[in-house]
């Protein structure tokens, strides 16, 4: 199959979240497996400063958009050995970040994304590539769909191209003004109840969901969650409309990076057989982060954005009791101002066991996980997550809520079920979250069955190649589904 992948960021190119190392590891191994893959994103600043070899490309393509002409030049580099697009305009992407800075989201991001979009069809056919798949990627790309389902309905360049849509975090939707409309290049009769309007506004995800051939978002519970009013974000009734189009694949992980057998950034490599070099990794961190260097004191550790999402409104309560136990806490993030200013307050109360760093180093994040005994993610949702894989891979055993993909791969160790490889409550409460920090590290002291949930976890496989094989049999229906229609 022909396949096009359609993201607003891609790992190592460009990152703020999850979403780029989906689209930065899916891609490989798909290529891997016969598909001929490619991938398209902006050009970004970081990108073109970043140390990519890009290569200026001969083609280009100019379409109105609000009344103006604009023009959008196409750049490639590689991922391996899968071609990457680069879409330039320096006006909507030569900018210091993605998609805004502290104080804010970029005020014209409706427009910087549309114009992706419309210059990614633009240029598929000046490159004459005609993809069978199309597989985009949250609200930055959902203009695409809108358009080949209503622009290009009757265009024979792409009447064969079905078009996959991924959800990553339905709480970000891409809602403007309905006067950004215009500003899009989009006509009045988009503003209806079937098309993008929401509650006076306009809702690009929502027009992304009605229209694309297949849905799909990254865990199989975050697909059923997202079906109700309590986690569907507003879109639950769109979402269980369209529930036969819908469906969950778990994210994968790229082995080949996060190997502690292999891994270059960790201070010693490891296997679950050979553990006494997840203890060597354990003293360089505490000397790395300048905690007392004791081989018995369990390392609890968040590699993690600052956000209420990510259960920092039940963590707060529990922080002042952890810093006086007989633990050590490591937290490396950055993001909401509020929980910045809470744990930067919280780090001048003396609390010795504590490390806070209020950053994002991978090098160190490599480290954290290596060296760590215990991961928290008490998240309030989570659609995947990537810490808790991450975690599993270097033998640091999982705290998490039940939720999302959380639910889907941490089985706690109190469950009679499956291979147990970690800790999970249910009620999103700080009491819950204390009751299971507790059980950890009562576990923490039986070393045997302690090494036992360790390996359970080392042994589990969330590797890409499981998922991938799931996304070519999406694939496949979006295509059944697109002959059905042109029949």
């Amino acid at each position: 199959m022909k396949i096009l992948f359609v993201s607003s960021e891609v790992t190592p190119f460009a990152k703020t979240g999850g979403l780029a190392d989906v689209t930065g590891s899916l891609p490989t191994v798909l290529g891997s497996m016969g598909h001929d893959v490619r991938i398209i994103m902006p050009l970004y600043k970081m990108v073109e400063t970043g140390g990519s070899t890009i290569r200026k490309g001969r083609k280009g393509v100019e379409f109105s958009m609000e009344g103006i002409r604009q023009r959008a030049l196409l750049r490639q580099t590689n991922l391996g050995n899968i071609p990457v697009y680069l879409v330039e305009n320096r006006d909507y992407f030569h900018r210091d970040f993605l998609y805004g800075t502290s104080a804010g989201d970029y005020p014209d991001n409706h427009r910087r994304f549309a114009f992706f979009c419309r210059a990614v069809l633009q240029l598929l056919k000046r490159m004459d590539f005609r993809p069978d798949i199309i597989h985009c990627h949250d609200w930055q790309t959902a203009l695409v769909p809108i358009l080949l389902k209503y622009e290009y309905k009757e265009d024979p360049f792409f009447m064969k191209t079905a078009l996959i849509h991924t959800i990553h975090n339905l709480a970000y939707q891409g809602i403007f003004p309905k006067e950004s409309l215009a500003e899009m290049g989009l006509g009045p009769e988009y503003f209806s109840i079937d098309r993008l309007e929401y509650f006076d506004q306009v809702n690009l995800l929502k027009g992304a969901l009605l229209t694309a051939d297949i849905l799909n978002t990254v865990s199989e519970t975050y697909c059923s969650e997202i079906m109700t009013p309590e986690m569907g974000c507003g879109l639950d009734g769109i979402l269980h409309q369209r529930r036969d189009d819908l469906y969950g694949i778990l994210n994968g992980i790229d082995h080949s990076v996060w190997n502690p057998a292999t891994d270059s950034l960790i201070h010693k490599n490891y296997t679950s057989s050979t553990l006494s070099g997840k203890a060597a990794n354990k003293k360089n961190l505490q000397q790395l982060l300048g905690l007392e260097v004791v081989a018995d004191i369990p390392i609890i550790s968040m590699i993690t954005r600052l956000s209420a999402q990510k259960g920092f409104d039940i963590l707060e309560p529990v922080l002042p009791i952890l810093a006086k136990e007989r633990v050590q806490f490591v937290i490396l993030g950055t993001g909401d101002e509020k929980y910045v200013r809470f744990l930067s307050d919280f780090k001048k109360t003396g609390a010795d066991n504590f490390s806070i760093n209020l950053e994002f180093k991978p090098r160190l994040a490599h480290s954290i996980y290596a060296g760590s005994d215990i991961f928290l993610m008490p998240s309030h949702y989570e659609p995947c997550g990537l810490g808790q894989l991450f975690a599993l891979r270097y033998g640091t055993v999982p705290i998490v809520r039940k939720t999302g993909g959380l639910a889907d791969t941490i089985i706690d160790v109190g469950d009679a079920s499956g291979e147990q490889n970690g800790f999970a409550f249910g009620a999103y409460t700080s009491v819950d979250l204390q009751d299971a920090i507790s059980r950890a590290l009562l576990a923490y002291q039986e070393k045997k069955e302690w090494v036992k949930i360790v390996r359970s976890g080392m042994n589990c496989d969330f590797s890409w190649e499981i998922s991938a094989k799931k996304y070519q049999d999406l694939y496949k229906k979006g295509l059944n589904k697109r002959m059905v229609y042109n029949v």
